[in-house]
């Protein structure tokens, strides 16, 4: 694992469905095949902007929610510097609201790391509450079945 901490930028999607936004909490969890996994509660609150989805300019004037139904939201975090590509995201939503996203990605935006910057994770579907869902596309073997994934299981770690 690198020295040091990283900054990500995530970018999250939420779907045109009526009835897709939330205020609730939201959660991330990502990672790569080699280091410890990157834990961020109450993403809400490292909100940076809104971008439109059709162009690449940022459409903030004003502070607002994230998660709102058709709109794109990027964040800011800092975390521990991952090793290799990231290859799983997981999602959990908090609270009573039903959500639905359409994609997420982390990009690493340290220029040394932007190799190492996710694809997109896709959902199109309403989250379950109080759970991690997502998708780890790190350890897969293809066999004659199918793809094989490994699965991967969380510690549950203790709060301070």
């Amino acid at each position: 694992m690198q020295v040091g901490n990283c900054t990500y930028a995530i970018t999250i999607a939420t779907t045109c469905t009526m009835g897709a936004g939330t205020a609730d909490h939201v959660s991330l969890r990502f990672g790569d095949t080699k280091s410890d996994d990157i834990v961020v509660h109450h993403l809400n609150s490292k909100h940076v902007r809104k971008l439109d989805p059709l162009q690449p300019e940022v459409l903030d004037d004003m502070p607002r929610r994230p998660f709102q139904a058709c709109m794109v939201d990027q964040f800011q975090v800092t975390g521990q510097c991952v090793d290799s590509p990231i290859c799983y995201l997981y999602l959990k939503l908090a609270g009573k609201d039903d959500w639905r996203p359409g994609f997420a990605q982390v990009r690493v935006l340290e220029m040394e790391g932007s190799h190492l910057s996710s694809d997109y994770f896709y959902f199109r579907r309403y989250l379950p509450r109080h759970v991690w869902h997502g998708s780890d596309l790190c350890d897969r073997e293809v066999t004659p079945f199918g793809i094989k994934h490994k699965r991967k299981v969380f510690a549950r770690k203790l709060a301070n």
